[in-house]
């Protein structure tokens, strides 16, 4: 599942890097934010989750969300270049937007499968 998400998300960064806007220049990602290593998602949280699986769900989960903010510091850093033209500003910031929602989706992933557990164990309970 890793690597279809990283192909998945190389292939994102890949037409971000070739793209043309409406003002008619190319955005393309610079050599130094291609340098920028976008992490792969965390795997997928079992359907019938355990207490257990939860609680290595969010251990995997801060790990990512720490390489995520190695990945826009890095992002950042690129953006600096002076030698950057409006496209290649453009790919940055689309490239950390695909970052910060590749983010909420594992987060509501995550806050899906806790809300399915405690609806489990309320169940289980009554």
């Amino acid at each position: 599942m890793k690597r279809f998400l990283v192909l998945v998300s190389a292939a994102v960064v890949l037409t971000t890097a070739f793209a043309q806007d409406e003002e008619g220049y190319d955005v393309v990602l610079p050599d130094d934010a291609q340098k920028c290593v976008l992490p792969a998602s965390p795997d997928a949280i079992p359907e019938e989750a355990s207490y257990d699986d939860l609680k290595a769900a969010k251990a995997d989960i801060a790990v990512f969300q720490g390489k995520i903010e190695e990945f826009r510091s890095c992002l950042a850093e690129a953006e600096q270049n002076p030698d950057n033209t409006p496209g290649n500003k453009q790919a940055i910031v689309n490239s950390y937007n695909y970052s910060v929602e590749m983010e909420e989706r594992v987060a509501s992933r995550f806050n899906e499968a806790v809300r399915t557990y405690k609806e489990r164990k309320a169940a289980a309970e009554g």
